[in-house]
């Protein structure tokens, strides 16, 4: 059953990615008001209840968040009422059709393997932070297995130090569970989200490796109730 409906998931997602870039490309001063609507509706679709621990402080402009599923995305797109600036790979904004995803919202895309890509990371972050759209990043790089967090790479703490930015980490749980875009399966859950307090970046501090080991702890302990 769960891999019927991760079928029918991903043939209704591609009819309305299209349907949403569409609507973006002809709106383009209101792309943030047509992610939102598109996100209202995967939530609903998906049968998706949120758990929520903690509280969003939407006066930070980074957020970072463990990574295991495309849901984690639309999660916290429907929970923050600011304009993201999602920071993704290189490959998925040159992906065939899917990549206007990335295109159309001007979200960052960063090339991983080119060595001037933090230069250019660096420069589109402050464009879209002087615009007043948060920067939101997995700090981890790519998916993890939802079992336990990957180590972090030193983008997120580029971005934040660099532009002395006020951070938000967030664990998302049971993501990977109710949406696995790899192996097509996808079944209606509860979405745990917990927001830790926000962290000031400082070049002078331990911020960013200390927020890392806090983010672990919380994702492991609740992993460690889900599966006992």
């Amino acid at each position: 059953m769960a891999r019927i409906r991760g079928i029918i998931l991903f043939i209704q997602f591609s009819i309305t990615v299209a349907i949403t870039v569409m609507f973006m490309y002809i709106f383009r001063n209101h792309t943030h008001k047509v992610i939102k609507v598109w996100m209202k509706f995967q939530m609903y679709v998906l049968g998706i209840k949120l758990e929520i621990e903690g509280k969003l402080d939407e006066s930070c402009d980074m957020v970072i968040m463990n990574h295991q599923s495309l849901l984690d995305i639309i999660v916290i797109e429907y929970i923050h009422s600011r304009d993201l600036a999602w920071v993704a790979k290189k490959e998925i904004a040159d992906l065939f059709f899917f990549g206007h995803i990335i295109k159309a919202p001007r979200m960052i895309s960063v090339d991983r393997e080119n060595k001037a890509g933090i230069i250019h990371l660096l420069k589109e972050a402050k464009d879209r932070l002087d615009k007043g759209r948060p920067i939101a990043m997995f700090p981890e790089g790519t998916r993890s297995d939802g079992t336990k967090m990957s180590s972090f790479k030193p983008g997120a703490k580029m971005i934040a130090n660099k532009y002395n930015l006020k951070v938000q980490p967030i664990i998302l749980f049971n993501t990977r569970n109710i949406v696995d875009s790899k192996s097509l399966k996808a079944t209606p859950g509860i979405v745990k989200v917990t927001f830790l307090e926000p962290v000031q970046a400082s070049k002078d501090s331990t911020w960013f490796e200390d927020t890392e080991i806090k983010m672990k702890e919380v994702f492991s302990k609740e992993y460690k109730s889900y599966v006992s």
